[in-house]
């Protein structure tokens, strides 16, 4: 009698290629999946976050009531005093918390403009987008005394108005970059109008809260605000993960991505929808932070040296220039500064440098 072995199938594998830019192609056989990791991108986002929570953990030891490292893991670990436990989990932790999370929103929604507008002067702040946001957020708290979930409703729908007022005006004859700056400088003006308005009509305590939260402040964050901010991320990275697909085609122009890939119009409308809700929501939880959303994509572009920024280091990069700014606004002056004043500080030379190359390659063309 003669014995059969079976043997059993082994299970395909995935095929992996390396592209000569240093991108790994990972395809998953008997299905058309295809995973791009570029490997400089991955290695800068990995950096630029350990980076980021080494500060943050600084950020956690300093301050009116200093602390160790040991005590803070104390803490954090369930022990240590009353007090200690008041400075560390109910002040300094939403703190910092906050201000990561802001960051890498901020710089995602500055990463995704820049990118559809193939500009890289097109960011929230420069375009109107945070503008919307804090006039529907003083709408709420102003006049209307909400707070709370109130105040991130009239954030977001101040946010899309204003966006979609934007791309109404700036897409009628299709997508111009710089006919984006222009339309959102003036609906800028239209609506910090309005937010002035709304300052005048306001009692002092409240002018001075929200003259406060307009500049973008850390100062006083508690954990609603830190849930706001992770709102921002939870809503935004799971569907940037399928549409973000689409962003080298639509760098290339509306008539060419239609004719490679089909019509990309909605896939366009979905990140610039995504692009506005980060920033507002971003803004519900710390103010319209200056110039993260411009300054971070763009320090990641001369990185990598890409023509588009990648959205993973440039949100870590924005996390790490919230916590950095903000670390530098509490030791490095005087008196405590809004981190917005420090971030202010920051990327106002790089906007001059920006508009001052946009200017100089308009008159070589």
């Amino acid at each position: 009698m003669t014995s059969t072995q079976r043997t059993r199938p082994q299970p395909a594998r995935s095929e992996r290629s390396v592209l000569p830019d240093g991108t790994l192609l990972v395809r998953s056989p008997g299905r058309r999946i295809v995973i791009r990791v570029h490997r400089r991108s991955l290695l800068l986002t990995v950096l630029l976050t350990v980076v980021a929570l080494a500060i943050a953990a600084w950020s956690l030891t300093v301050g009116h009531y200093p602390l160790t490292t040991a005590d803070v893991l104390r803490v954090l670990s369930g022990g240590g005093t009353l007090i200690e436990y008041d400075v560390v989990v109910a002040d300094r932790l939403p703190r910092v918390l906050t201000g990561l999370a802001t960051g890498a929103a901020f710089a995602l929604s500055g990463a995704i403009l820049q990118r559809i507008a193939t500009n890289p002067l097109v960011s929230p702040e420069i375009i109107g987008i945070n503008a919307g946001a804090s006039l529907g957020a003083l709408v709420v708290s102003v006049l209307l005394g909400g707070t709370g979930l109130g105040l991130v409703g009239g954030a977001l729908a101040g946010a899309f108005v204003a966006m979609a007022l934007i791309v109404l005006v700036a897409t009628k004859d299709g997508l111009d970059g710089y006919r984006l700056v222009l339309v959102g400088i003036g609906v800028t003006a239209m609506l910090s109008s309005a937010i002035a308005f709304i300052l005048t009509r306001a009692n002092v305590y409240q002018a001075h809260t929200a003259a406060m939260w307009l500049t973008g402040s850390l100062a006083n964050r508690d954990w609603l605000h830190v849930w706001f901010a992770v709102a921002a991320l939870a809503v935004v990275v799971p569907p940037l993960i399928v549409f973000a697909r689409s962003l080298p085609l639509l760098e290339l122009g509306d008539e060419l991505a239609n004719s490679l890939a089909g019509r990309r119009g909605p896939h366009r409308t979905i990140l610039i929808v995504l692009a506005s809700a980060a920033a507002a929501l971003a803004t519900a939880a710390a103010g319209p932070i200056a110039f993260v959303a411009l300054v971070a994509p763009q320090i990641v572009r001369r990185l990598l040296a890409e023509r588009g920024a990648c959205l993973a280091p440039a949100a870590a990069a924005g996390a790490l220039l919230v916590v950095a700014a903000d670390l530098a606004a509490r030791r490095l002056f005087p008196a405590e500064l809004p981190v917005g004043v420090v971030t202010a500080l920051l990327g106002a030379p790089v906007l001059v440098y920006l508009l001052a190359r946009a200017t100089r390659i308009g008159h070589a063309g």
